[in-house]
């Protein structure tokens, strides 16, 4: 058996190959637990603390809800995910849609901002995603769509 064949039986992936998922679910606002729920599934071989894994749910579950609610308001849409272990301790999260876009991301970002004129929303999704990760990029073009950008890094665990 070669070192390679070794490695996959182990169910561990080569040190230089970063494991990476890929999802795709119908904007349905019932699929936000489910791709809450499949990142955190994702993330745990990385043994996040607890707090930690709460953040990225939490991180998760906005970004999706903005796609669905926000990108398709107007229809139905594809959310797409993409979480990539970066190293031991990094995960980056791209949450994308193909919906209105959104016309001024900066302004968009800022805390209590909303564009929902029946004033469910309170404006405050991008904040939480940030306030939960290291790294929160936002980039959107108006009628395109929308992708999410979410890095985080796990704090060092202790030898068991």
């Amino acid at each position: 058996m070669n070192e390679s064949t070794e490695k996959r039986k182990s169910g561990r992936p080569p040190e230089n190959l970063k494991n990476e998922i890929r999802i795709e679910l119908p904007s349905y606002s019932i699929n936000e637990g489910i791709a809450r729920s499949a990142v955190s599934v994702f993330i745990s071989q990385l043994d996040p603390t607890f707090e930690e894994l709460c953040d990225i749910k939490c991180a998760v579950s906005e970004a999706v809800t903005n796609s669905i609610v926000h990108g398709y308001r107007d229809g139905f849409g594809i959310v797409y995910i993409t979480v990539k272990i970066l190293d031991e301790r990094t995960v980056r999260i791209e949450v994308r849609d193909k919906g209105c876009g959104i016309e001024d991301v900066k302004a968009a970002m800022q805390p209590l901002f909303t564009t929902d004129s029946e004033g469910e929303r309170s404006g405050m999704g991008f904040t939480v995603m940030e306030s939960f990760t290291d790294r929160l990029s936002v980039v959107s073009r108006p009628g395109k769509g929308t992708k999410v950008t979410m890095i985080k890094t796990l704090g060092e665990r202790n030898a068991k």
